[in-house]
This record gives C-alpha cells, sequence and structure tokens, in this order.
C-alpha cells in the first residue's frame, strides 16, 4: 500500500521535477524532500498542505488512500506557446505540446495549457513552466488568471479587484502591477481568459 513518501515521489516523477527543483517551488531544501521520500522525515499539516496544492489533488491521494485515482490516466489537452489579442482560443495555431488533466478536473470547464515566458511570476512560477488553465471570463481576488490586454499578448498575473478597477500583479517583486480602471478595462480592453489551477513544472 502506498504512503505519503510513495505519493510524494510519484506526484514529483509525474511533474517531472527534480528533488531540487520541487524544493525550490515549495520552499524547502532538497534534503528534506529527500528525507520525505526516504521515509525518513514527514511534513507538519501546513506543509502537507502545501505539498497537495502545488500538485493540485486532496489530501488523502497524497497520503496514499487513493492512489488509484492519482494514477488514472486523464484527458489530453493543448499546450500553446502563446496566446495574442484578436486571436480566437480555438483558432490559435500555436501548439506546442499536450499534457494530461484528470477526468475529474476535465468536467468542471474547459482546459488548455500555456507556457511561461519570462520570470515576472517566479518564485511560484517560472520560465518555460506550464500552466494548466480553466477558460473563464471573470475570477476572484488573489486568483492566478491569464489575461490580454489589447495588443500585447496574454500575461500571467494575480488578479486584484478593487473600487473602480483591477491591477494585474507579478509575483515578483522587480515588476510593478498593471494598473486598469473600468473605463481601461472596456477600452483597451483587457479580458481574463482563464484561471490557473495547477503548475507543470519544467523539465
Amino acid at each position: 500500500m502506498a504512503d505519503f513518501k510513495d505519493m510524494l515521489k510519484f506526484f514529483r516523477m509525474k511533474y517531472h521535477l527534480s528533488q531540487s527543483e520541487l524544493a525550490e517551488k515549495l520552499g524547502l531544501s532538497a534534503s528534506t524532500i529527500s528525507m520525505y521520500e526516504v521515509g525518513r522525515r514527514e511534513p507538519d499539516f501546513e506543509t502537507e498542505e502545501k505539498i497537495a496544492d502545488f500538485f493540485n489533488t486532496d489530501l488523502n491521494t497524497l497520503r496514499g488512500r487513493d492512489i488509484e485515482s492519482a494514477a488514472r490516466k486523464g484527458i489530453t489537452i493543448k499546450v500553446l506557446g502563446r496566446v495574442a489579442a484578436g486571436i480566437p482560443l480555438e483558432a490559435v495555431e500555436d501548439i506546442i505540446d499536450t499534457e494530461e488533466i484528470s477526468e475529474s478536473l476535465a468536467r468542471t470547464g474547459e482546459f488548455f495549457g500555456l507556457k511561461i515566458h519570462g520570470d515576472s511570476m517566479e518564485p511560484r512560477i517560472c520560465d518555460g513552466d506550464v500552466v494548466i488553465v480553466r477558460q473563464q471570463d471573470d475570477a476572484e481576488s488573489g486568483d492566478i488568471v491569464i489575461a490580454l490586454v489589447n495588443g500585447d499578448d496574454a500575461v500571467c498575473k494575480r488578479l486584484s479587484k478593487y473600487a473602480g478597477g483591477i491591477s494585474l500583479v507579478s509575483l515578483n517583486s522587480k515588476y510593478d502591477p498593471l494598473i486598469f480602471t473600468e473605463d481601461d478595462i472596456q477600452q483597451k480592453p483587457v479580458r481574463i481568459l482563464g484561471k490557473v489551477v495547477e503548475l507543470r513544472g519544467k523539465l
């Protein structure tokens, strides 16, 4: 029967991450990940939740209680190299790869993958990573979204809503927020394409 150490390695390999890469994304040391995987240490509850959230899974699966569900073959979606303003998603031809998502996730909407370019969302999302995006035209404040600003390619940012407008915020503090009034949203226009629901690390 699988347990936490087995499932951590299962998900790490599924997402094509080394122990060092996973450690960096979780804010842990590589030695900690190594000790988790050989069973010499176990995470506290907060860290366990963080790991489950990173892999877009639940604690039961992470603890090895639903490995059949975790291993089940998923639904294939397209990974896009870029999304540009004025081109409907269904017409994008810059398809660079495919990814699989679970059947249960696929039942919640329409999805696409997008390869991230640049360092504006580091350290959480890095250049070359792929994000899995649920198509939707709105999101909650605090969600990470893919948005189009007219004339530019799609951007990956954290959405912040406020009275009279929105801001699109980079996780990398060296980048200033993109701030838009309600008039800006209509005139540019600014359009949300979807919410990021999962991160797939680069090889």
